[in-house]
């Protein structure tokens, strides 16, 4: 099965765009492979600006994300996997989506407590006199 996280950023982006927002997107800066300027980055995270104006040669395909961005009026270009996308949401009213570390983890969760199934008694009238 293909994953599901580029679909959902794609879409993010193209809902906040229409709306006249400005898409911001989260990135772990930790991940392997993510190209991005390192004085930008905080606490091992980025944001980037994504909106059009901002950028140059927007690519998104289900592996990975990059464009060209100009930061301190120095072009740099940008590549970041798809599974160091934290967030995507709009910076005017922070709407979007947060991806946790397990997003696309095919595994279902660890439960936390293992339910047993206890033996329904039925229920019983009495004569109450």
């Amino acid at each position: 099965m293909t994953p599901l996280k580029p679909y959902l950023v794609r879409a993010l982006h193209e809902w906040i765009l229409e709306n006249g927002y400005t898409p911001y997107i989260l990135v772990d800066t930790t991940i392997e492979g993510v190209t991005v300027p390192k004085d930008y980055i905080s606490d091992n995270k980025i944001i980037l600006n994504a909106h059009p104006d901002a950028i140059k040669n927007w690519y998104l395909e289900n592996d990975a994300l990059s464009f060209s961005a100009r930061f301190s009026g120095k072009e740099e270009n940008i590549f970041v996997p798809i599974n160091a996308v934290l967030a995507t949401y709009a910076k005017e009213n922070g709407k979007g989506m947060i991806f946790d570390e397990h997003f696309e983890d095919d595994l279902p969760p660890e439960p936390s407590d293992v339910i047993t199934p206890t033996k329904s008694k039925r229920p019983t009238l009495k004569v109450v006199k």
